[in-house]
């Protein structure tokens, strides 16, 4: 009774002092928030004062519903103050709340307003800006704030480079570095971290080795997060002693660490290491996720390690409480299409609780080539495979060839060349040191 006396009085509320007397008494009275209740009260409050508003909200006892968030984040865009909505914006994603379409047109036009009055000069709102454009995507529209900032930080700094990381641009985030460093601005573990993950995807062994001397020679310690992205880095590029070196060398490693080292032993081919790490970290006492059991049941596909692939798999259901994933049900179809079980192999793909992929397919059709399997293929099954690939078609009309189903296999590469497709050629690139490529 009294809680629906409050919503009308707050319907009714014309001025601040009145809102704010509601207010107290919400408090006083210990009454329970709901999504509706806040709502209400926020939009009111903006009606009214946004000032007012952002008081209300921010003594609202539980996590605001987006709703909310986003009617003050208008208010204040719309207000004297736009680059308050920017500051709400970064509590509302450490909030764990995530924004929505509705939230971004609001925050856009903050940064516009942030902009026009002159604010990127300011060094935390050039900071929140940067940030604001990265997470809407808006690459371009981040450097230009970057760029205009006439005072960077640190922080200015990593979240250009991580920009660039996360938008796959890695050679522009080593060539934000080194405008970082002639402005004599050092980077800190979250800095490297980054720089860490660009020579990763450019295979960038001598910038990556840099990056390790200057984490040696200024006395960095190795953070968990550090420490990964470094043998990280090492295994990618080839060194995998270096990576196990460092692995080893660290003194807090979490689920992550142990997961990433694991996968690196595996595609070094180094499987019986890797299964053995695996047994290491869950006698500390770490238990293993999805993806390390992704991991796990990978490197016995490729050992053709069928009974201890199996045993895994039932520990992850049985012992650990994890649902199978697809790509779960994809290593076990190798693992038993490797194996030469094709029976158990076709039986995974038919009691599958959801609908094969082609990754998945492709592996099956490959292993009933090799192995003289010939099922009943179902058209439903092989719907699935992407029509747009060549090889796909290709691997198809063999198997159907094998089993003698002429009709079938002529039929493929007749569709095939029809769409004009093409198997393309497998190929590898090497990377030779001290190579060159011109010709005598």
């Amino acid at each position: 009774m009294v809680s629906r006396r409050i919503h009308a009085l707050i319907d009714q509320s014309k001025s601040v002092p009145h809102l704010l007397q509601l207010h107290t008494l919400i408090l006083k009275s210990a009454l329970d928030y709901d999504d509706n209740f806040v709502n209400q009260t926020v939009l009111s409050a903006c009606s009214i004062s946004v000032n007012c508003a952002k008081i209300i909200f921010d003594h609202i006892p539980i996590v605001p519903p987006l709703f909310a968030w986003n009617s003050i984040i208008k208010a204040f865009a719309k207000s004297s103050y736009p680059v308050e909505s920017v500051k709400l914006f970064c509590k509302l994603r450490s909030s764990g709340l995530q924004p929505n379409n509705f939230t971004y047109p609001f925050v856009l036009k903050a940064c516009g307003c942030c902009s026009l009055m002159g604010f990127d000069s300011d060094q935390y709102i050039g900071n929140t800006l940067l940030k604001m454009y990265v997470d809407c995507g808006a690459i371009k529209f981040a450097r230009k704030v970057f760029d205009e900032m006439t005072v960077r930080d640190v922080v200015s700094w990593t979240s250009m480079i991580a920009a660039y990381i996360a938008y796959n641009s890695p050679s522009d985030a080593l060539n934000v570095f080194q405008e970082m460093r002639l402005s004599n601005e050092k980077p800190n573990s979250v800095t490297l971290v980054s720089l860490l993950s660009a020579c990763t995807h450019l295979l960038n062994i001598c910038a990556g080795k840099s990056i390790h001397s200057y984490i040696i020679r200024n006395h960095i310690e190795l953070d968990v997060a550090l420490g990964t992205a470094l043998f990280e880095m090492y295994s990618k590029c080839g060194l995998i002693e270096k990576a196990l070196q460092i692995f080893n060398s660290m003194r807090e490693k979490n689920l992550q660490s142990w997961t990433i080292m694991i996968s690196a032993l595996a595609n070094h081919g180094r499987h019986k290491d890797a299964i053995s790490l695996f047994t290491q970290m869950k006698n500390i006492g770490l238990q293993p996720d999805s993806l390390s059991f992704s991991v796990i049941l990978s490197t016995c596909s490729h050992m053709g390690l069928v009974y201890e692939g199996k045993k895994y798999f039932d520990q992850m259901v049985t012992l650990y409480n994890i649902k199978p994933t697809v790509e779960h049900y994809g290593c076990m179809v190798d693992l038993l299409g490797r194996a030469g079980l094709m029976e158990e192999a076709y039986k995974v793909i038919k009691n599958m609780p959801m609908e094969p992929n082609a990754v998945i397919l492709r592996s099956f059709l490959g292993a009933c080539r090799n192995n003289g399997w010939f099922p009943s293929l179902d058209d439903k099954l092989l719907s699935k495979l992407e029509p747009e690939l060549g090889t796909n078609y290709v691997l198809t009309a063999n198997v159907f060839s094998l089993s003698g189903s002429w009709d079938d296999a002529n039929n493929l590469r007749v569709a095939m060349k029809q769409k004009g497709l093409k198997k393309i050629p497998g190929c590898s690139w090497v990377d030779v040191p001290n190579c060159s490529t011109k010709r005598p």
